[in-house]
Order: structure tokens, then sequence, then C-alpha cells
């Protein structure tokens, strides 16, 4: 059963460049490619746990859907943790 979920942690965590990299890109509002390599992470976090663009629905959407996306991964994850080996 371990086995299962190490393999749905790595499959779920394929699409996770692709939700961080828009994001980033909302966030600190540029469309360079070096964004994603940057380790720039306080706006970011700010950006996921506040309303950095309330005006923004681009900025709301991609939010709400990366916080979906992270909780589904922090599930995952939990529920791999909690396993016996």
């Amino acid at each position: 059963m371990k086995t299962v979920f190490f393999v749905l942690l790595l499959v779920w965590g394929i699409p996770s460049t692709y939700f961080r990299s828009k994001f980033r890109k909302l966030v600190y509002q540029t469309e360079d490619w070096k964004i994603n390599i940057k380790p720039l992470f306080k706006r970011e976090l700010v950006g996921l746990f506040s309303n950095l663009y309330p005006e923004n629905p681009d900025y709301l959407k991609l939010r709400n859907q990366y916080r979906i996306y992270l909780l589904v991964y922090l599930a995952l994850f939990l529920v791999y943790a909690s396993l016996p080996s």
C-alpha cells in the first residue's frame, strides 16, 4: 500500500512545476522564465496565504487552484507518511 501512495505522490507531483511557474509569474508580475529558478519565497508565500491582487480574477482563480493542489499533495504525503513500512 505504501508503494501505491509513493507512486501517487510522484504522479501528483508532475504538474507542480506548471502550477508553481504560473503562480510565480502572476505574483512577481513577470513573464521571464528565470523566475522559476530564483529562490524568492516571501512574496510567493504571502500571495498564497493572503490576497496580493484582489482585483485580478486570474490571480484569485490560480491561487485557489494552487491551494487545492497543494492541499491534496499534503494529504497524500500525510497518508504516505502514516503508513507502516
